[in-house]
């Protein structure tokens, strides 16, 4: 069931803007005027992502770097590593991980977005 949660007026091109929806935290991402839905929450850290960046459909978290497609939620990278290593140490610890995001449908009537949070 599709629940309304902002106007399209509210959240400019390639931005973001973070709302409490159904009981949710979830962050709506304005991607050359398409709208997606995911958590709040940054899937290494717990990190508001709102505060973090947005580039085409690759939002950024602003404490470690993780990335994640905001189309579908997955994780497409972990924290960046530390500055003056190329690498972690150990890319497996647990530490490390980074879990995929929630994502929800979104649609958009009459300037109107809405996200189904089933």
């Amino acid at each position: 069931m599709f629940i309304k949660a902002a106007e399209e007026k509210e959240i400019a091109p390639g931005g973001m803007k973070a709302f409490a929806l159904g009981g949710r935290d979830i962050v709506l991402c304005n991607c050359g005027g398409a709208f997606y839905a995911v958590e709040r929450a940054c899937g290494h850290a717990g990190v508001r992502l709102e505060r973090g960046a947005l580039t085409g459909w690759i939002l950024t978290c602003p404490l470690h770097y993780a990335q994640f497609d905001i189309r579908t939620g997955e994780a497409l990278s972990g924290p960046a590593p530390k500055p003056g290593e190329s690498k972690h140490p150990d890319p497996a610890a647990p530490a490390l991980a980074t879990k995929d995001l929630k994502a929800w449908p979104v649609k958009t009537e009459g300037g109107v977005i809405f996200v189904d949070l089933q």
